[in-house]
């Protein structure tokens, strides 16, 4: 081991940092502490928010304490990319934490909601870098045929933060104040700040070319646009209003503009030639529509148990247990026969599969379904959802040079992104209106009434209708479930056609490599023994 590692570190240019295997599993720590509060922040905020609303006033702009902090962060992703690949990647993850740690700071501090939404925008901003840079870091650290072994750690991560979330927000709220909220992210972020400047070390580097700031500005327009469109489109205006109608013109502008601006320049912030590759173009495809039935499933399944079957809100993150074990047990069966087989072009096909008929089953559930059917349904989503959450990050890796690493995690982190967005989006606006209509029928003009504003009803509310409107309800809501999942289970088609054009080109790393590949695989010995 030790003879292995001298004669790495005796070579002039290593494409690799040699890393004894203790060292790498403690910045696998930190980079899993990193991930988490990326993911965890916004569920444990949100459980908050009814406090802070009665705290600093603002109840109007409420939304915004959400929709800035979405903004920051699509926004930045492809930029935190493209820096780690110009100019180091543990420099460009280091200051994505410090960012996201004084916003945080700067948010449990806040006198009202303008300071908070102001500050949440610079907490985005640095959560852009945080998982764009455990992505591109463990692209770097580990070759592609042995990554898949940590697929399910990663979504062991992603899953305690769903079903943690909500609860971890509610017990800080009640019993410190919902500052801690924020505060919370410091001494988690200080242990993985700690813990990567010491042990990670990756090569240093330092671009010729500048940043090309015309397609950074072009792309964060664009994105903007985007989400604005998919927020505000169908609550705070009209999907035809002039104002939706404006965002989308910017939009669509500003994003012809900015592929224009990529041929031309020197160091683009997005390289296009990335997407020449079949199997990155497909994966940013097939990560998009991901996102877009994920977010979706988490936004209406909750509403669903809460409303139609009875449960409590407290308890909103376990409802999702099913879905996210199923999901967390796929993930690392598909990453252990990956590692072993070097195969996975099943798993794109099976999850496909899975995907659908999961989405299609919960369509189906109705006022009289129970929650063990219901647990079964979402088991079937989440064992889909399971064989694609990591595979498309670890192909879309694979399909391009070490030098594009950052770009590639950036890009695909963003398509999912934007997938959830729209996802939320419009599943949501079917679902109100079809909440909206059954509710008309079933109950007059009082149920029109009640869904006027919102085709969502609190549990204090719900408790307070008559009889006869709480069933009306209770059927609205699953007619707009049905046709929220009916959706999802059409858009998710799109999967598993793409899934059939992936090509199965062998992972870096594995016995099958190719010389050319060899230069970029981790030395071997050091991930053999982690």
């Amino acid at each position: 081991m030790a003879d292995t590692q001298a004669a790495v570190k005796g070579q002039a240019k290593p494409e690799r940092p040699e890393k004894q295997p203790k060292s790498v599993r403690v910045v696998l720590l930190a980079l899993m502490i990193a991930m988490m509060l990326a993911m965890l922040d916004n569920m444990i905020v949100g459980t908050a928010m009814p406090t802070i609303v009665g705290e600093l006033g603002g109840l109007e702009r409420l939304s915004w304490v959400v929709t800035g902090y979405t903004l920051a962060t699509a926004a930045s992703t492809p930029v935190w990319g493209k820096l780690g690949d110009m100019y180091g990647r543990k420099g460009a993850f280091l200051s994505s934490i410090v960012i996201f740690l004084i916003g945080s700071a700067l948010s449990g501090m806040a006198q009202d909601m303008g300071q908070l939404i102001g500050f949440r925008a610079v907490q985005g901003l640095g959560a852009g870098g945080l998982m764009v840079g455990v992505m591109a870091i463990i692209g770097d650290l580990i070759p592609p045929r042995e990554r898949g072994k940590y697929q399910g750690m990663m979504a062991g991560v992603m899953a305690l933060a769903m079903i943690g979330g909500p609860l971890v927000g509610g017990t800080i709220t009640d019993n410190w104040g919902w500052r801690w909220a924020f505060y919370i992210n410091l001494p988690l972020g200080a242990v993985a700040l700690a813990l990567v400047t010491a042990v990670l070390h990756l090569p240093k580097k330092r671009a010729k070319a500048g940043i090309d700031y015309v397609g950074v500005v072009l792309l964060t327009v664009g994105i903007t646009s985007i989400v604005l469109v998919t927020t505000w489109g169908g609550t705070e205006y009209a999907w035809t209003s002039a104002r939706i109608m404006e965002l989308i013109g910017i939009g669509v502008a500003t994003l012809v503009g900015f592929v224009f601006w990529q041929t031309k320049a020197s160091e683009p912030v997005l390289p296009l030639h990335i997407f020449r590759s079949r199997n990155f173009t497909l994966m940013s495809l097939i990560g998009f529509v991901t996102g877009f039935v994920m977010f979706g499933a988490t936004l209406f399944l909750p509403l669903y148990q809460q409303s139609v079957q009875g449960a409590s809100a407290t308890n909103s993150g376990l409802l999702l247990l099913p879905m996210l074990g199923a999901m967390l047990v796929t993930s690392m069966v598909a990453g252990r026969v990956t590692t072993n087989s070097g195969r996975y072009k099943v798993f794109p096909i099976v999850g496909g599969v899975l995907m659908i008929v999961g989405l299609y089953l919960l369509s189906l559930m109705d006022t009289g379904t129970t929650r063990l059917t219901s647990g079964l349904y979402m088991a079937v989503l989440g064992a889909g959802m399971g064989c694609l959450m990591q595979i498309t990050m670890l192909v879309a890796q694979n399909s391009v040079e070490m030098k594009d690493m950052g770009v590639a995690s950036s890009s695909t982190t963003l398509f999912r992104t934007l997938g959830s967005s729209f996802g939320v989006a419009i599943m949501g606006a079917l679902f109100n209106h079809r909440v909206q209509d059954v509710m008309a029928e079933r109950a007059g003009a009082l149920g029109k009434n009640l869904t006027e504003k919102s085709a969502q009803l609190d549990a204090a509310s719900l408790a307070k209708l008559p009889v006869q409107a709480r069933e009306a309800y209770q059927h609205a809501v699953s007619a707009g479930t049905h046709s929220a999942f009916l959706l999802g289970a059409v858009i998710a088609v799109v999967v598993l056609v793409a899934a059939l054009f992936v090509k199965e080109v062998p992972l870096k790393g594995g016995p099958q490599k190719s010389s050319a590949d060899s230069a970029e695989a981790a030395p071997a010995p050091v991930i053999e023994a982690v």
